[in-house]
């Protein structure tokens, strides 16, 4: 069985992005919503998990992982819409250490359908020291997506935190959710899932075989830039600085990266060593 989780905070979208799920499934599937600091009218068939007061999407995420029963986890932004049979094609095509992403598209608000014209499969982290302060942001890498149209299932970077799916083992091997550098998952939830990923012997796949929309620009967590900083810093510390070996093997695996120049390592770390 498929736990699905979703996290919602004032979504405007939620019921329908239930109902889209449950009339897109195929196979076993739980829902589990996390009303955070928000109550929201209740649908049959889904597990509520409500907490009065907000808690972040971190721990959100992590209470809901705690009441689910299936052998595999996946999570969902409120405001998407996923394709059908999504849940079928990922349980056929998964490994037990990789945490999959499906193919990636804009969620047309008005007519609540898919915006088929541009899609995204891969992305990769732009040039870190663009930014103030220096961090891991993810950008659509369209550039590999055209030189590796042909393969179906493939490893990519790092993705956007609106959809992952992988086993509840994986989940406990890597125990997500309880680093407390995170603070409430302001940002770099890709970060966090992925990197772990990548540096325990697991892989992060895009699979073109299926596919979800996610509504461009909506999002039901408000940001605290406060917090939002401090994840940037920490997840930046955490994998560049504190694990800069397993750093550059990762870079190496996606060399070369849009953007980045031929000495990055000399670049990255000259203030550092």
């Amino acid at each position: 069985m498929i736990s699905i989780i979703i996290p919602a905070r004032a979504e405007k979208y939620l019921n329908r992005t239930i109902k889209d799920i449950q009339t897109k499934a195929t196979t076993d599937i739980e829902i589990i919503v996390v009303l955070d600091g928000q109550d929201a009218e209740r649908l049959e068939g889904v597990k509520y998990v409500y907490h009065p007061k907000p808690i972040g999407m971190k721990y959100a995420i992590n209470s809901g992982v705690k009441v689910t029963t299936g052998e595999y986890l996946m999570k969902i932004d409120a405001h998407c819409i996923v394709s059908p049979g999504f849940d079928a094609q990922l349980l056929k095509d998964h490994q037990p250490n990789w945490i999959q992403i499906p193919r990636r598209y804009k969620l047309n608000e008005a007519g609540w359908e898919p915006d088929f014209n541009e899609f995204i499969d891969y992305e990769y982290w732009i040039w870190p020291k663009k930014y103030k302060p220096t961090s891991l942001h993810g950008f659509r890498w369209h550039e590999r997506a055209k030189e590796r149209a042909d393969k179906i299932i493939d490893d990519t970077l790092t993705f956007q935190g609106s959809f992952w799916f992988m086993t509840r083992q994986w989940w406990d091997k890597c125990d997500f959710m309880h680093d407390e550098g995170y603070n409430e998952l302001h940002a770099q939830e890709a970060a966090y899932l992925g990197t772990t990923t990548w540096m325990n012997g697991g892989r992060v796949v895009v699979n073109k075989n299926a596919w979800y929309c996610h509504l461009h620009g909506r999002r039901g967590y408000s940001i605290n830039n406060d917090a939002r900083e401090k994840c940037y810093i920490y997840s930046y510390k955490h994998w560049v600085l504190d694990n800069k070996e397993g750093f550059i093997k990762l870079i190496e695996k996606f060399w070369p990266i849009p953007g980045w120049p031929e000495n990055w390592q000399e670049e990255l770390w000259k203030k550092h060593e």
